[in-house]
């Protein structure tokens, strides 16, 4: 019985496609057109007789999910010489992240996984978290909200505390912060992101949202105004961690509504389509995020 083996240009480029999760750029991982990898593909299924991908995302069916795990090995296998070690297989991973959380929990811990995992290239791509703007070809997402996400799966990373704070000088100039009375005069910083109501519903004040004042779409931009003594922040403690182990923010005083910290309503979360923990570099990202956050 003469056995079909598929063509190895269809091989590569479903294990490609899998893996990127784009045309375009597995086109250009294999340095052919985009109407080729389509062709590839198609080309594929009609030969294994079931379809491989089952939506517009190209997440993997079942049976494209077992049919890659046999690819990747024969196409590893492919790859041993006589006589050589054989080397392993890279995988690629594009997380997208509010800029505030990439650079101050992400950074510091990402050397970390690449001791772990050197075999998988991690592309950080920056997010607007008010928009949730993020590129269309990200795999993971990390978002600050509710958790519930239209056509997404996510799992939070961890909540967070809320509290005022300010640098040394504006504290000293604007000071002492005794009492709320006192706090009636600050300069409040904004964002919409941690809006102050939430923190005056913690002290039991009745305050309206202030309307005036500066305003910034991004906690690392909110801290470092404030540490250049623009006024006083509302900022949450695991984001300003550097900020304020740096001393450039500080408490406002020693008081109780200064010292007690608030809960933050909303949470940071992984976020992922359907399909995507069925890649190996997505679920061990996944699993090694939320271990080194604990």
């Amino acid at each position: 019985m003469t056995v079909r083996i598929p063509p190895i240009q269809c091989l590569l480029s479903f294990e490609a496609l899998a893996r990127l999760r784009s045309v375009t750029q597995t086109a250009e991982e294999l340095f052919v057109t985009p109407s080729a990898v389509s062709h590839r593909i198609k080309q594929l299924e009609q030969m294994v007789g079931t379809p491989l991908f089952g939506r517009s995302d190209f997440s993997l069916t079942v049976e494209g999910s077992e049919y890659l795990a046999h690819v990747r090995e024969g196409l590893s296998n492919l790859q041993r010489f006589p006589g050589q070690t054989p080397s392993l297989g890279r995988s690629k991973l594009r997380l997208a992240a509010p800029p505030t959380f990439a650079r101050t929990i992400l950074l510091p811990r990402l050397g970390q996984f690449h001791e772990a995992y050197p075999e998988i290239d991690v592309t950080i791509q920056v997010s607007i978290p008010l928009l949730d703007v993020v590129a269309e070809d990200a795999d993971l997402i990390v978002r600050f909200g509710t958790g519930r996400y239209a056509d997404l799966e996510s799992v939070c990373l961890f909540k967070d505390e809320i509290m005022p704070m300010a640098s040394p000088l504006y504290v000293r100039d604007h000071g002492p912060f005794e009492t709320i009375d006192d706090f009636r005069a600050a300069k409040l910083l904004r964002s919409p992101l941690e809006p102050w109501r939430t923190w005056f519903s913690a002290q039991n004040l009745d305050w309206p949202e202030p309307v005036e004042g500066s305003q910034f779409n991004d906690m690392g931009l909110l801290c470092d105004a404030a540490a250049t003594g623009m006024g006083v922040a509302l900022v949450r403690l695991k984001l300003a961690a550097p900020w304020i182990e740096q001393g450039t923010l500080v408490r406002l005083g020693n008081q109780d509504a200064f010292t007690k910290t608030s809960n933050s309503p909303h949470a940071h979360y992984l976020c992922w389509r359907t399909g995507v923990m069925e890649r190996p570099e997505c679920n061990v990202f996944a699993e090694w995020l939320k271990n080194s956050l604990v």
